[in-house]
């Protein structure tokens, strides 16, 4: 269980092969996952070493990807241009 951050994906993006495959490719972290389906999974075991990078969140449109900060009573973590 994550004590750092939560993330809620949109689930049309989490169905999205090619987008699944993006955010894959764009965490340093590995957090998240191509599954065998081609569909987004989240690597449950690596949220805590997310580094708030933002990268995820310029995957598909605005809001499909959500990091929630648990430590900050769940403020949500905004992309800075």
């Amino acid at each position: 269980m994550a004590l750092f951050i939560s993330i809620d994906v949109d689930p049309a993006l989490a169905s999205d092969a090619a987008a699944a495959k993006k955010l894959a490719e764009v965490c340093p972290v590995d957090i998240f996952k191509v599954a065998g389906d081609g569909r987004l999974a989240i690597a449950e075991q690596n949220l805590d070493e997310c580094t708030l990078c933002e990268l995820c969140l310029a995957v598909g449109k605005p809001g499909q990807v959500k990091i929630k900060k648990l430590y900050d009573g769940g403020a949500l973590l905004e992309r800075h241009a």
